[in-house]
């Protein structure tokens, strides 16, 4: 028997579809352990850095994630609230957009919880001055943390071969980097602030790959983390509490990929050219 966890809301950001990096199977399979009464897809769910550079790094995997958000809107009336990033800043040529009565597509969205509490709902890349300033430097940055994350791969290769678990070297860097610790301090406490000037009892973002849950002050912020390194989600359950939830593989016994048919194919190829487009277009 199918059992599922429902939850009233799931938030999901920094899956960067499009890269290398991104655990498409795992938050695909992680969405079909889950159901929810709304999903917000907070920003870098697509990487459209990768996409401009790249072209062909669009994968069946990477489709199939947003096949299952449409099974979700359609086995369980699921609202889907995207909001743009900056990975995926490619948005801002056609958002707001609404399209049907689940799905829609915006800057930044304001969530009422079953404790009739608001939370303010951004990327949160609005206070990150390199990719908002130095766009530039936002791009090497990101070779950068892409070279990384190859060398992490091949080193936890070796690792599992020595029956050692997952070692994240940029966790391990962020954490030990002095400027790196005192930017992420700020990023949240900026976020907190901008949360109570709107009026809001809490700030929920993404964009650091930083999964956490604390007060700051008499504002809750919530960061959902990221599918390249953590593998986590917010959720909030019917009595309006939060918490962050891990993926975990052996909780399912569900397929990861199913198989796609030549029509499919032809709409996934028309999906990477969209895409592909979209992100080629200057602001």
């Amino acid at each position: 028997m199918d059992v599922r966890t429902h939850f009233r809301t799931i938030v999901l950001s920094d899956i960067h579809l499009g890269s290398k990096g991104a655990k498409a199977r795992e938050v695909t399979a992680f969405l079909k352990q889950y159901t929810c009464d709304k999903l917000i897809l907070n920003g870098d769910i697509i990487d459209g850095w990768q996409l401009k550079k790249y072209g062909n790094s669009w994968k069946k995997k990477h489709t199939s994630f947003f096949r299952q958000v449409l099974k979700m809107i359609e086995a369980y009336d699921t609202k889907v609230i995207y909001l743009r990033g900056n990975h995926d800043d490619f948005l801002d040529h056609v958002l707001p957009i609404k399209v049907g009565k689940y799905f829609s597509i915006r800057r930044d969205y304001i969530l009422k919880t079953q404790k009739n509490q608001q939370y303010y709902v951004t990327h949160g890349d609005i206070f990150d001055r390199i990719t908002t300033h130095l766009k530039w430097l936002a791009y090497v940055g990101d070779v950068g943390y892409n070279l990384l994350l190859g060398i992490n791969k091949f080193y936890n290769h070796w690792r599992a071969w020595r029956g050692l678990p997952y070692y994240s070297l940029s966790q391990e860097i962020k954490h030990k980097v002095k400027a790196a610790v005192n930017y992420i301090s700020d990023f949240e406490e900026k976020l907190a602030d901008l949360a109570e000037s709107k009026g809001c009892t809490g700030i929920i973002c993404g964009h650091i790959h930083q999964p956490s849950i604390r007060m700051i002050g008499s504002v809750q912020y919530l960061n959902s983390g990221d599918w390249v390194e953590s593998l986590s989600a917010l959720v909030e359950d019917h009595e309006g509490n939060w918490n962050l939830l891990y993926y975990t593989p052996i909780s399912s016994n569900l397929p990861l990929e199913e198989e796609i048919s030549e029509d499919d194919q032809e709409q996934e190829d028309d999906i990477l050219k969209s895409l592909i487009s979209l992100s080629s277009v200057k602001g």
